[in-house]
């Protein structure tokens, strides 16, 4: 008995990363439940960038898909974020993958293949640094057709919405105020919250209106901020969000039908939908646009055109196309505000203010049978003012 038990301690550890298994086809779903160290298996053919980064942030030991993660039709950002995090991405291991994996089950991978135990699960292609750069090379070539395919769905997409884009004709009423102000809009995007963070100065000193898209809320009311208005599907919003006063805009299907409302009247909450087939970022800047907004500035939204394609819907980026076209001047994107954004009276302006009046006050001293003791004083006082400035303004 006592041998049996050596045998079993001294038994070598199989090789690879362990954790516990989240499975699921839905993606949103799957991100909301994540945990550090868990081993990922999902259904994402072109991962996107969003996706990826919440899986990075979330700290999974691993990521497993069912789908190819470049399909090659366009250069997806995805992918490369998470092999230069450092997190095994092991691609195409086949649909079967998501109902032979077992949701909780503790799982190992290795060399691209998925065990439980000793036992294989399934098997797909590991990732690297290197062959992910090739397949972003490839991909360039995809991008001629899925600019086809976008021109065709830009044209229905504004014969559809034609009447929600030039005259505003379904955009909800809510109570917050948007005329002539300027408004933020959070998104879930790359580096919304270091975008958010950089924008710190700018929300303390204008005051705009925080809209949350989305996860976005969440991410204002991890800023410290509590959001004025909340657009997007409420199962993708916490309940503390959704409960904080914020009005909420649901969007819904053309026959009025609004996935989640229910769960924002079960809190008890107030909520309005807005049918369109636009996407909720773009609910979202519409409403503020045709409600007067005076500048919108956006967090977490897709700016540059390979993080526009880098989505993969194409219906969704022609409703993106066209809200920005017609927003035009009145669009600001938060990355480039944050990098000029100065406040209006600097630190080192008040410094050198302050300096100033302090030199005058020294020569005057210095003419005057002052004692030690004053010195001391403005001395100390000089040195607190100015860490007080530094936390103010740094």
């Amino acid at each position: 008995m006592k041998l049996s038990g050596l045998l079993h301690r001294s038994r070598p550890e199989l090789p690879g990363r362990t954790g516990v298994a989240r499975v699921d086809r839905r993606t949103d779903t799957l991100l909301r439940r994540l945990k550090p160290g868990d081993i990922v298996v999902l259904d994402q053919i072109d991962m996107d960038r969003s996706t990826a980064d919440a899986l990075v942030a979330a700290q999974v030991a691993a990521v497993v898909n069912a789908s190819p993660s470049i399909s090659g039709r366009f250069p997806n950002l995805g992918p490369e974020v998470l092999v230069s995090a450092g997190i095994p991405l092991v691609d195409g291991v086949g649909a079967e993958a998501l109902h032979t994996v077992k949701d909780g089950s503790k799982v190992r991978l290795h060399e691209g293949v998925l065990y439980s135990g000793e036992r294989v699960l399934a098997k797909g292609v590991e990732q690297t640094p290197d062959s992910v750069a090739d397949a972003l090379v490839e991909a360039k070539a995809g991008l001629a057709h899925q600019l086809e395919a976008f021109a065709a769905n830009t044209i229905e997409f504004m014969r559809l919405e034609r009447s929600l884009l030039l005259d505003g004709h379904g955009v909800p009423e809510v109570e917050v105020e948007l005329a002539d102000r300027q408004v933020l809009v959070v998104g879930s995007g790359f580096d919304h919250t270091g975008e958010l963070a950089r924008l710190r100065s700018y929300i303390r000193e204008y005051r705009p209106v925080l809209v949350g898209v989305g996860a976005g809320a969440d991410a204002l009311l991890a800023a410290g901020h509590k959001p004025d208005l909340i657009v997007g599907d409420p199962a993708e919003v916490s309940t503390e969000a959704l409960a904080c006063g914020a009005d909420v805009v649901v969007p819904a299907f053309a026959d009025g039908h609004a996935p989640g409302l229910h769960r924002v009247q079960d809190l008890g909450a107030g909520a309005v939908t807005f049918p369109s087939s636009a996407n909720p970022e773009d609910l979202a800047l519409l409403l503020a646009h045709h409600r007067g907004a005076a500048v919108i500035v956006t967090v977490g939204l897709s700016a540059s055109m390979t993080e526009f394609l880098d989505r993969g819907r194409s219906g969704s980026n022609a409703s993106t196309f066209l809200t920005r076209l017609q927003l035009g001047g009145t669009l600001v994107d938060g990355r480039i505000l944050g990098s000029l954004y100065r406040s209006r009276v600097s630190a080192g302006a008040v410094l050198l203010m302050i300096s100033a009046a302090l030199v005058a006050v020294l020569a005057a001293l210095l003419v005057s049978d002052a004692g030690d003791a004053v010195l001391a004083w403005l001395s100390q006082g000089w040195k607190g003012l100015v860490d007080q400035i530094k936390g103010v303004f740094g």
